[in-house]
């Protein structure tokens, strides 16, 4: 769209609703959207979604699936209907790259990037990440590529209020949301944007992400503080205002999550099998230990995991074995008769005291 046309475009989004649906009805013609071919547009399945989450009055109207309301299968802009892909391309070559958010147009991009291509066409069922529509103002970048809008990130700034509902602000720069067309993906845009991200903030001792990261997000980002080691101790997973008893370093989660994987099996009361013994020789050998010699279930012939294994004592004839054992009620019984005479020895010292 031009930009001449801004003025025009921003005043047909905030029109007489019912007059655009009348407009909207007898500019309609036939559509091809993918998949389907032929689409009649009918006032029955035309209905308005707001474009910001702080201002309900400017809305795009949107023509929905007759059989599934929550698919948008073209929106109405400049006196036509468009298909969503056909929304978020451009003919500006200079458009490339991470380019600020800040005409109405872009606006309008953000928004079908966020709510429809991602919130409609490509999020699973199983997805349990929705982005409502961001705000009015939002602090936003898109990644333009090969023409066409392939992905975004917004950014809630160090200062600026959490929410409408309370007077907290961010105590540090916070990556809200970021999304990635499926047709753009395993192409390092994510990672370029988060590095973008980082490198917006180089004074910034701490910056965040928002709380909860998605799996996908965790991945980016191991990959990125992987190859950036000097961002590891700055970026944080926070919860809004991002206090740091509302913050966890990333690195050392991922660390964690590697070292105590969460399907990890819990060790559980169990009955002891034949193999216990030689495991709990093999932990002891693992902390510099050998194991004692009446453990071991038969004659070691070398080494137990890095340790030396001492060799069994020599075999005895039952004579000896007979002596040994005799003899050791009567040492068990000096040592006890030692002891009892220690104790008298102390009473009579006390009296003789008293």
């Amino acid at each position: 769209m031009k930009d001449e046309n801004l003025g025009n475009l921003e005043t047909e989004l905030c029109n007489n609703q019912p007059k655009r649906m009348e407009e909207a009805f007898s500019a309609a013609e036939d559509l091809s959207a993918p998949g389907q071919k032929n689409i009649k547009i009918e006032v029955s399945s035309m209905s308005f979604l707001p474009l910001y989450r702080d201002d309900k009055e400017c809305c795009l109207l949107v023509y929905t699936d007759p059989q599934d309301k929550n698919t948008v299968l073209a929106i109405y802009l400049n006196n036509f209907w468009w298909i969503p892909q056909d929304v978020i391309k451009t003919s500006d070559p200079f458009r490339e790259g991470l380019k600020q958010v800040k005409t109405l147009q872009e606006r309008i991009v953000l928004f079908v990037l966020n709510c429809i291509i991602f919130g409609m066409l490509e999020r699973s069922l199983t997805h349990d990440t929705v982005f409502v529509p961001h705000p009015k103002k939002e602090d936003a970048r898109i990644f333009w590529k090969s023409g066409e809008a392939a992905a975004f990130y917004t950014i809630r700034r160090k200062g600026n209020l959490c929410d409408g509902h309370t007077s907290q602000c961010y105590l540090l720069p916070v990556l809200d949301t970021m999304f990635v067309q499926k047709k753009f993906r395993r192409r390092g845009l994510g990672l370029q944007m988060l590095q973008d991200f980082c490198q917006s903030f180089p004074s910034e001792d701490a910056v965040g992400l928002s709380c909860p990261l998605s799996t996908e997000m965790e991945k980016v980002c191991q990959k990125f503080l992987k190859t950036h080691p000097k961002e590891q101790s700055r970026v944080w997973e926070v919860e809004a205002p991002g206090d740091w008893t509302q913050r966890i370093n990333i690195w050392l989660k991922i660390q964690l999550e590697q070292s105590f994987p969460k399907n990890a099996a819990r060790s559980s009361p169990r009955p002891k099998g034949k193999d216990d013994e030689a495991e709990k020789g093999q932990i002891n050998t693992s902390l510099g230990c050998s194991p004692h010699l009446e453990t071991l279930p038969h004659k070691p012939t070398g080494h137990l995991g890095d340790c030396k294994v001492a060799p069994d004592l020599p075999s005895q004839s039952d004579e000896l074995q007979v002596q040994f054992r005799a003899e050791e009620p009567k040492q068990l019984k000096r040592r006890m008769s030692r002891e009892e005479l220690a104790k008298e020895s102390v009473v009579k010292h006390l009296r003789t005291m008293s």
